[in-house]
């Protein structure tokens, strides 16, 4: 088992080396251009999703996958931390409340209210509007054991997040851009409370940073997306509560069990930016400077491994086996997230 563990992580490591030589050689060689047009993130995920559904030996090692997606993701979002100032995390945080509880109160009230127009049953709805507005997969998995969900429902709530939390990912920093007249904050908002799991946020924020050279974007969208988690202590035991009313039953959650303490690493290197650009002449300025550098690149390459974990992880099959209805109720409640965010953005901040 940890020797699988270990050869999944090997795979998405060779693999996000390679995603980022093939998106060099495209934009050098083969396009002349200083800057590739295709990110290593896209690559890395394309190539980890052809590679796994094609060769059925790599799900062997899905164990891999699984711990880069829900630990080294979490590590590069620490690491991360160090690209921001403490009154940087705490102006962008409250700020995305402003839009973060809009969009997550409107897109649970009618993801819910719709479900029967598409014969869903109420756990699978309340599993879709919760994945599709606060954490994914994450925020789901929280809530099912409370409200007595059924791996059925589970597996495919998880699967409508994965399927329109990627087309978000690869659709939405094009859409910003274009709108948001690359706008820092407004792309960062749009990004963050938008978009589903933290890994498909951290993937789109550094699409749209190397594309649009607009590393802060990344930075705006971690923060936003975190403030975002931390609401599921809120918002999941009020579900549970209302649900298990209605249903009679007893199921508690646990607050501890659901909190996402990687928080506190992150809040730690924003911490330690401040403190290292306060004292910097005492440090050596050019050796805070690499040190900051060489944190950022690291934390970038973790979060590019995890990108290839997702690829490796999402499994066509699976998704072949959607019905269509929830599908239809999955997509119109991934809908109503990106458009409740978009309008509160477009009118009120940017």
């Amino acid at each position: 088992m940890l020797k699988n563990t270990f050869i999944g992580i090997i795979i998405c490591i060779l693999t996000s080396l390679l995603s980022e030589s093939i998106s060099v050689y495209i934009g050098t060689n083969i396009l002349g251009l200083d800057r590739s047009p295709i990110s290593p993130i896209i690559i890395a995920i394309i190539l980890g999703n052809l590679i796994g559904n094609t060769i059925p030996l790599v799900q062997k090692y899905t164990d891999g996958f699984e711990f880069s997606i829900k630990y080294l993701l979490k590590l590069g979002i620490i690491f991360l931390g160090i690209r921001l100032s403490i009154s940087d995390i705490l102006s962008y945080g409250l700020q995305g409340l402003i839009v973060i509880i809009p969009s997550i109160f409107l897109s649970i009230i009618i993801a819910i209210n719709i479900r029967q127009f598409f014969k869903v049953s109420n756990n699978l709805s309340m599993l879709i509007a919760v994945g599709t507005s606060i954490c994914g997969a994450t925020a789901i998995a929280a809530l099912a054991p409370s409200i007595n969900a059924k791996k059925e429902e589970i597996s495919y709530a998880v699967a409508n997040i994965t399927i329109f939390g990627l087309i978000a990912m690869f659709l939405y920093p094009l859409i910003s851009y274009k709108v948001f007249d690359n706008n820092s904050l407004s792309v960062g908002l749009f990004l963050g409370t938008s978009i589903h799991e933290t890994a498909q946020v951290a993937g789109s924020g550094m699409i749209y940073s190397e594309q649009y050279s607009n590393p802060s974007v990344l930075d705006i969208a971690t923060v936003i997306k975190l403030v975002r988690n931390t609401l599921m202590v809120l918002v999941i035991p009020s579900l549970a509560f209302f649900s298990n009313k209605k249903s009679k039953n007893n199921s508690e959650i646990k607050i501890a069990k659901i909190f996402p303490y990687f928080i506190f690493g992150f809040i730690f290197f924003g911490l330690l930016r401040t403190i290292g650009d306060q004292y910097e002449n005492h440090i050596g300025a050019e050796f805070w400077i690499n040190i900051k550098y060489l944190v950022k690149q690291f934390s970038e390459f973790l979060l590019l491994i995890a990108m290839s974990a997702v690829g490796y992880n999402t499994k066509i099959d699976k998704i072949k086996n959607l019905g269509l209805k929830p599908f239809y109720m999955g997509s119109l409640a991934a809908l109503t997230v990106g458009l409740v965010s978009f309008s509160i953005i477009y009118l009120f901040i940017n």
